[in-house]
Formats: C-alpha cells, sequence, structure tokens
C-alpha cells in the first residue's frame, strides 16, 4: 500500500497521543482505530458483557449527573460495548468516559446510569 503523508495540528496529535496504547500503537494505527477502518482493531469494550447478558443495548443512552457542579453529560454504548460520547469521542471503559469527558477521574461504574437511574455497577452485578 503506497504511502501518503498528512500534516496535524497540536490538538490532534496530542489527541492521537491519549488514544495510542503505549508501545504498541502508531498514529496510524490510532487512526485507523477511531475511523474503525479495521474491524479486526475494534476490541470490545468493558460494557460488552452487560450487551451480552441483554442488561444494555446498543445505542442505549446513559447519564452522568453531577449534581454538585450542575453538570450532565450523556453517553451512548456502542455494538462493542464501549461508550461514545457526545463529542464522537469513544472509550473503552466507563471511568474512561468519566475522564475524557471532564479531565476528572472518577468510578465510571458508579457515575454513568441508564434512563431509569440504575448505575453501571448494579447491572455488572446482574451479569
Amino acid at each position: 500500500m503506497p504511502e501518503h503523508h498528512i500534516t496535524v495540528d497540536a490538538e490532534v496529535f496530542a489527541r492521537l497521543q491519549r488514544e495510542a496504547k503505549p508501545l504498541i500503537d502508531t498514529p496510524n494505527s490510532v487512526l485507523r482505530r477511531l475511523l474503525a477502518l479495521d474491524e479486526a482493531t475494534v476490541q470490545p469494550g468493558a460494557l460488552a458483557k452487560l450487551l451480552t447478558a441483554g442488561l444494555l443495548q446498543p445505542g442505549q443512552r446513559l447519564n452522568w449527573r453531577r449534581r454538585n457542579l450542575g453538570q450532565e453529560h450523556r453517553a451512548h454504548v456502542t455494538a462493542e460495548g464501549s461508550l461514545r460520547l457526545e463529542d464522537g469521542r469513544v472509550c473503552a471503559s466507563p471511568s474512561g468516559a468519566c475522564e475524557a469527558a471532564t479531565g476528572a477521574k472518577a468510578n465510571g461504574w458508579d457515575a454513568w446510569h441508564t434512563d431509569d437511574g440504575t448505575s453501571l455497577s448494579t447491572l455488572r452485578g446482574r451479569a
């Protein structure tokens, strides 16, 4: 396959670095994963077992209400068991989605809830 070169700005490069798996990924492999060009590179997310158990559905909305800060974040479950944030970023774990959404670390299993108020932690206990 012929190689091509592109120039990216500092923000895009920083995102590629954040998304990279240390000592595994190259910028090209990160882009291929983000663009879903290789189905083989799409790894099951942390919610995959909840999907398999029928406790979550692809496309289902999850909410994280940060009452003290007056913030609400939303994400949707992907078919692979990851979370897609409102800005389109995909996170493999609930805690990773919390950090991506706010820059702060949080236990995503307790933070994210279904529309009926059930936490992912509760669902994980049922799986």
